[in-house]
């Protein structure tokens, strides 16, 4: 199970900040942005290996199950 920052966020926020330093701004003059989207994964079959079991209200919760 890994829960963390969204990958596809994170890129998006370096395109932003890319297109402000080319417009002018100064790198030291850009806030520091924290991620606002993170993401759940779930490796079903890592877990069920490891006799573990996933609760079905975390598998609908998680944005990728892995099978």
């Amino acid at each position: 199970m890994s829960y963390g920052a969204s990958i596809v966020e994170a890129y998006r926020q370096v395109g932003i900040y890319a297109g402000r330093v080319l417009k002018g701004e100064k790198p030291e003059d850009l806030p520091v942005v924290q991620s606002s989207k993170f993401e759940l994964v779930i490796n079903a079959q890592t877990a069920r290996t490891l006799g573990l079991t996933v609760p079905p209200s975390l598998l609908a919760r998680a944005d990728e199950v892995i099978e």
